[in-house]
């Protein structure tokens, strides 16, 4: 077939979650009630790691680096799929495509090395805590977080500078809630065979780098945490590092599964259902499991509650007498 016999296209339809119209409000009301708790966790996160000087250390610094590249990752995503639940056409042109994969990618890359970080930091403060202060050191661990964003923002722009490279026929309905270049691929008139090459190279060794990271820490910290004498102690140390390293594993397992799995390229009916996982629940999840369960936290949260309550008092007095 020629190239002058194709219907080329530039904008596409997202059916994700168009198969029951009838449940398009409670998916709109439980969505939004995800993003709503999304952003005011990771930005309230954000914002007390910023106030209180007592959290500028690595570990925290990290983490509000995470809650905001997961903040990222749900404006990218979630406004527009609210927008498509009550959309006539749900359409979504080339290049808001081309952003919104840009900005998804930008913060799930970005989230890889900051876990992959965060997990290292964690094995220096248990398994080599006199010297904590001397690796960790706040100038290393900023270029840390420089060298996420970097290698966030070289990514994306790799997978978005490839898309123009292909041009799309046929079909235009993408059976997802957002633009992910997977599905574009299939679209392609041209063969995507060094887009998918890329994919496999870039994001495989993303992963590869990154779980390695995290596995080989945690090891380690396991190890320390299994010679520790007290019961008590050792079942704290369990217990965290449990739900952290089950976020971790969702995420990375959620990424591989969709990204680096055998035919993800051709196969497209499990797109949604893991995709919810690291565009929509970890998002959701990281602030809780991060700071409610992290004491330093929990106090000072506590603390700016009881400074806040007399002033509330004190104003009620004054307008009362007023």
């Amino acid at each position: 077939m020629t190239q002058e016999n194709h219907s080329w296209t530039t904008e596409f339809i997202l059916i994700g979650f168009s198969d029951h119209p009838e449940l398009k409000t409670l998916l709109f009301v439980v969505f939004f009630a995800i993003y709503l708790i999304t952003m005011v966790g990771n930005l309230g996160l954000l914002a007390l790691i910023f106030m209180e000087h007592r959290l500028h250390i690595p570990m925290y610094i990290f983490l509000g680096n995470l809650a905001l590249m997961d903040s990222c990752c749900s404006c990218a995503i979630i406004p527009k799929m609210l927008e498509n639940f009550f959309s006539e056409d749900r359409m979504i042109s080339l290049y808001e495509c081309m952003a919104q994969f840009y900005f998804l990618c930008l913060a799930e890359t970005a989230d890889c090395f900051l876990l992959a970080a965060m997990a290292y930091d964690r094995y220096v403060a248990i398994c080599s805590p006199l010297q904590y202060h001397t690796v960790m050191s706040k100038k290393f661990c900023i270029q840390m977080t420089i060298g996420a964003y970097i290698a966030g923002n070289l990514h994306s722009m790799i997978h978005v500078v490839l898309l123009l490279r292909l041009t799309f026929c046929g079909s235009h309905q993408i059976n997802h809630f957002f633009c992910d270049v997977l599905p574009l691929y299939r679209f392609s008139c041209v063969d995507p065979y060094i887009n998918e090459l890329m994919i496999l190279i870039f994001s495989g060794s993303v992963q590869i780098f990154s779980i390695t990271t995290v596995l080989i820490s945690y090891f380690c910290i396991l190890f320390t945490i299994f010679r520790i004498k007290s019961k008590e102690g050792r079942g704290k140390a369990l217990s965290t590092c449990a739900s952290h390293f089950l976020s971790v594993s969702i995420f990375y397992g959620s990424l591989l599964f969709m990204y680096i799995r055998p035919n993800s390229f051709k196969e497209g009916d499990k797109d949604i259902p893991v995709a919810i996982f690291y565009t929509l629940v970890i998002p959701l999840l990281n602030p809780f499991i991060y700071s409610l369960r992290n004491k330093e936290v929990i106090n000072i949260m506590k603390r700016i509650m009881k400074k806040r309550k007399p002033q509330n008092i004190l104003k009620q007095r004054s307008l009362v007498t007023n």
